[in-house]
């Protein structure tokens, strides 16, 4: 069998993270580099010019025209952080190469830090995954499915009325070899045609081609500009149906991550992030050697997040 080189390309090394970014003054350029690519802009007024303040553990810049200062962290994803930024950079690198994830308890493991900066540490990057992909929409061929995280509690419903189970749009779109180049993993409020118009308004192009496996509710992105062409399995088995081979690998992979790494979290109120950071990891694994960057400039992108804010149930509006 031929080698896959997706599979065994280098990516960035401990070794070489280590090279990068293993003082304090590395990090520092490196973030400074990812928040402003074009050097430094005022948040305020969009100035351009500034006075670098020394002496602090992250340097202030003045801004030359309105006066104001902005420090490194603020308005990131890192603002008013405690933890020195060679181990925010350690976690960003763990969160992102690892293929089925990283649990909040070996992440404090490995960070040498407490299970609730843990956890809330892994919960912002997962954040930042998920605004970042959500400016993305799908194109071109995808294969969508239905599916479910969780299951039935002790005394509780089974089946799709059970009470612990969060539904979930899958999708991946390919290209003209019908190979899989994006995914979106989606919670949705249900599966009817309302649910699936908003889902598709927010996560496919129009014009899009969508293959599904002929649920009705997915009739309804031909409302918003898309094709549908539906084929009903009826009971044949996955190596039957070639059609829905690469939405049936994701999801297969998808069971594993979770059921292989995470222990048990709350399905109803973080679903959205557990997914987003598989899809984050599955979108970029083209470029393992970058993904790490990629992530950073994700962090500072993404507006700071409180503890409250992260804890609070997530609300499906689709």
């Amino acid at each position: 069998m031929a080698m896959n080189r997706i599979q065994f390309q280098p990516g960035l090394s401990l070794p070489e993270f280590h090279r990068q970014f293993a003082t304090e003054d590395q990090c520092r350029t490196a973030l400074e580099r990812a928040r402003w690519p074009q050097g430094f802009r005022c948040p305020h007024c969009q100035h351009t010019a500034c006075y670098r303040i020394q002496g602090r553990t992250h340097p202030l810049f003045q801004c030359a025209a309105c006066r104001k200062q902005t420090s490194l962290t603020a308005g990131t994803l890192l603002q008013k952080t405690l933890l020195p930024l060679r181990i925010w950079f350690l976690a960003l690198y763990l969160i992102g190469e690892a293929k089925t994830g990283l649990s909040a308890l070996a992440l404090k493991r490995q960070l040498g830090i407490n299970y609730r900066t843990a956890w809330l540490m892994q919960h912002k990057i997962m954040q930042a995954m998920q605004q970042r992909d959500s400016a993305y929409t799908l194109s071109g061929t995808v294969q969508i499915d239905d599916a479910y995280l969780g299951g039935e509690r002790s005394g509780g419903k089974v089946g799709r009325g059970s009470e612990n189970k969060v539904p979930f749009v899958a999708a991946v779109s390919l290209d003209e070899q019908q190979h899989p180049i994006y995914l979106k993993l989606t919670p949705v409020a249900g599966f009817s045609q309302q649910a699936i118009i908003e889902w598709a308004k927010a996560c496919l192009t129009p014009g899009t081609q969508v293959i599904s496996d002929g649920l009705y509710c997915f009739t309804a992105v031909s409302e918003v500009g898309c094709t549908h062409q539906p084929y009903v399995a009826g009971g044949r088995k996955p190596k039957d149906l070639p059609m829905f081979h690469w939405i049936n690998t994701v999801l297969g992979n998808v069971k594993t991550s979770l059921s292989g790494t995470y222990h048990a979290f709350a399905f109803s109120k973080y679903a959205d992030r557990y997914l987003a950071a598989i899809a984050y990891r599955f979108n970029r694994r083209f470029r393992l050697d970058t993904l790490p960057l990629h992530l950073l400039t994700a962090a500072v992108t993404c507006e700071p997040k409180t503890e409250r804010w992260l804890r609070k149930k997530a609300e499906v509006t689709t």
